[in-house]
């Protein structure tokens, strides 16, 4: 019988993992369809696995590349040639499928006569399970598109894998992956939503993507090696791929939407990790990113917040150390240390000149952060630890500096806290901050990490302090930047007058904006025995019998 939809699984050196996301296909409500494993020549345990899984279901079968191709295109493409079904899927070995997503998507189909169907990604954190939906916004509902036109932001969307496709649609346009290049499925997915007809999405998931964000540099993603300018260089090859293909295939006028995705997404990635670069590899990502950027559409530029242009054109301009102190602001409100006042065109400025072009002017502008208007509970403050040294105990020597662009503050001593919460309880540690010069404060404070209210049960998680200032009857609660990097300082503290041991780990946080970071971990008697009865507790079964045998009786 010929199977209605062929699932490839494209794996390399993955086989511990591989047997999972094979299991997953394997529970699919919709049964009849063919597996597909393919081996980028693997140099693991992956062929003898590979071949076990097809030996338990006539369903599985596996390929294998003659040599490596340090990519996905190859296999993928390798899998499509022997494929036998009318519709296609794409799955990675350390990624599922939810049990109904291939009914799902093929149903949609059904339906209606379409080039692709596409659905929601649950985004799973490796280390937390904490789950997420990928561009929620763009999945939200039912509908059906004639084309990219209809909705340009879909360029964001550009996974490969959460998508079914119609054999004879992919083979009409001759569509395949490139190979021989990284980010293949940006240029891929560009391909198909311009090609397509028409395509629908559900909101129903159909993929499930395990992120691993603190991966070590050698098992991380393609994605996530940010750190190497190959992987810079690998991100503009594909863009001007991109958008050469836009052009030949008549859809230049989505330019300025591919161009918004491209800074917005790719270049808000690397923006992020600034401030943790070097200044020889500073120079470099600029040399690579610049002359493409510049040639962006102006459109695209216009649509970003305020911060990320900014640190655009910082970069753009070479002034690479001021674009590593914007980037540790990115999303996190945090305000520039210094702004320039423009007395003749009444603008505010990033830095401590007024740009010299037009262009820089309209892009370093930052007068619409209403830096001295903006109601004080969310005002734009900036707070630096520039001194941290170890105390006695778990204690912990802070000076702060905050800086004050906007002037909110009066002159003289001002009412500040750091505010800490292990748990559901608070720990407010006061303190005063000094005036050093308008617009700048420093204070000094002792955190002592034992006195914070870790409950009874303990509390395994990680902290950032925030910092308080209040204000004429209000406060302000902003991020706390630490030095980007310090030796990070271990102890075994003892709460609850012992009861409920822990080791604290006080660290750089090591990814945008750089918190001071601080991580409770359970030992002794609260690891062995307090969590793991207060979790059984904690099930919802255990609470229903709980209040039922609280209730009263009648």
């Amino acid at each position: 019988m010929t199977p209605d939809v062929t699932v490839t699984v494209i794996v390399h050196n993955d086989a511990a993992r591989l047997p999972r996301a094979v299991a997953s296909l394997r529970r699919q409500t919709h049964r009849n369809i063919e597996i597909i494993i393919s081996d980028d020549h693997s140099t693991d345990e992956t062929p003898f696995v590979a071949r076990a899984l097809a030996a338990q279901d006539d369903r599985v079968r596996c390929l294998r590349l003659a040599r490596n191709s340090g990519g996905c295109s190859a296999p993928r493409n390798r899998a499509l040639e022997t494929a036998r079904a009318p519709y296609l899927m794409f799955l990675d070995s350390d990624d599922e499928l939810p049990a109904t997503a291939v009914g799902s998507l093929l149903a949609a189909h059904r339906e209606r006569e379409v080039d692709f169907t596409m659905g929601a990604v649950r985004r799973i954190r490796a280390d937390d399970g904490r789950r997420s939906t990928w561009m929620p916004h763009l999945v939200a509902e039912r509908r059906t598109l004639a084309g990219i036109e209809d909705d340009p932001r879909l360029f964001f969307e550009h996974l490969s894998t959460s998508k079914m496709y119609a054999r004879t649609f992919l083979d009409r346009h001759d569509l395949r992956f490139p190979e021989g290049i990284h980010y293949e499925d940006q240029l891929f997915t560009a391909q198909a939503y311009c090609l397509a007809k028409a395509f629908t999405i559900i909101p129903e998931p159909v993929y499930h993507w395990y992120i691993a964000p603190y991966a070590t540099a050698d098992a991380a993603s393609i994605s996530n090696q940010r750190d190497r300018l190959d992987n810079v260089r690998d991100r503009i090859h594909v863009q001007r791929l991109i958008d050469a293909f836009l052009t030949d295939s008549g859809h230049a006028a989505l330019r300025e939407d591919k161009d918004y995705k491209f800074l917005k997404h790719d270049f808000r990635l690397y923006a992020g990790d600034l401030p943790y670069r070097d200044e020889e590899w500073l120079r470099a990502f600029a040399q690579l990113t610049v002359p493409y950027v510049s040639a962006l559409a102006p459109g695209a530029f216009a649509r970003l917040p305020r911060p990320e242009r900014v640190v655009l054109q910082l970069v753009r301009e070479g002034r690479l150390a001021e674009a590593q102190l914007a980037a540790r602001g990115l999303g996190h409100g945090v305000a520039p240390r210094r702004v320039t006042t423009d007395a003749a065109g009444g603008g505010t400025y990033w830095g401590e000149r007024i740009p010299s072009t037009g262009w820089a002017r309209r892009e370093l502008e930052v007068t619409d952060l209403e830096l001295a208007t903006h109601p004080f509970p969310s005002a734009r403050l900036r707070h630096e630890i520039t001194e941290l040294t170890p105390g006695a105990g778990a204690c912990l020597n802070l000076r702060i500096r905050t800086y004050d662009p906007g002037l909110r503050l009066p002159v003289g001593p001002q009412r500040a806290a750091l505010l800490l919460t292990p748990g559901r309880r608070r720990l407010t540690v006061p303190f005063r901050l000094t005036p050093v010069r308008p617009g700048v404060f420093e204070g000094r404070v002792r955190l002592d990490l034992a006195t914070a209210p870790v409950p009874l049960h303990g509390f395994a998680g990680v902290r950032h302090p925030v910092l308080r200032i209040e204000h004429q009857g209000t406060a302000n609660a902003s991020v706390l930047l630490a030095p980007l990097s310090f030796p990070a300082l271990t102890t075994r503290v003892g709460y609850r007058s012992g009861a409920a041991p822990h080791v604290l780990t006080v660290e750089p946080e090591g990814r945008n904006p750089g918190r001071l970071q601080i991580r409770w971990r359970p030992a002794g008697v609260t690891a062995r025995l307090t969590r793991p009865l207060a979790r059984g507790l904690a099930r919802p079964a255990v609470r229903r019998a709980t209040r039922l045998l609280a209730s009263p009786r009648r």
